[in-house]
């Protein structure tokens, strides 16, 4: 699993940031991107996050 962010379609709500901290970091924005490989540690918490995003801006690859 490998999780990514459109950076066109984010509108920096923070969402996914509240939800998976240790796979997602704001910039001083507020926009989103992934931290690191964007292989998440906890697939549910990605899953939950891209679930939640307003603009459906999270992606996962399987």
């Amino acid at each position: 699993m490998k999780v990514f962010v459109d950076a066109t379609k984010c509108s920096g709500y923070g969402t996914c940031a509240e939800i998976a901290p240790d796979l997602f970091q704001l910039d001083d924005w507020g926009y989103a991107s992934v931290i690191g490989d964007g292989v998440p540690a906890d697939p549910d918490a990605a899953r939950r996050a891209a679930a939640q995003c307003p603009e459906s801006a999270i992606t996962i690859e399987d």
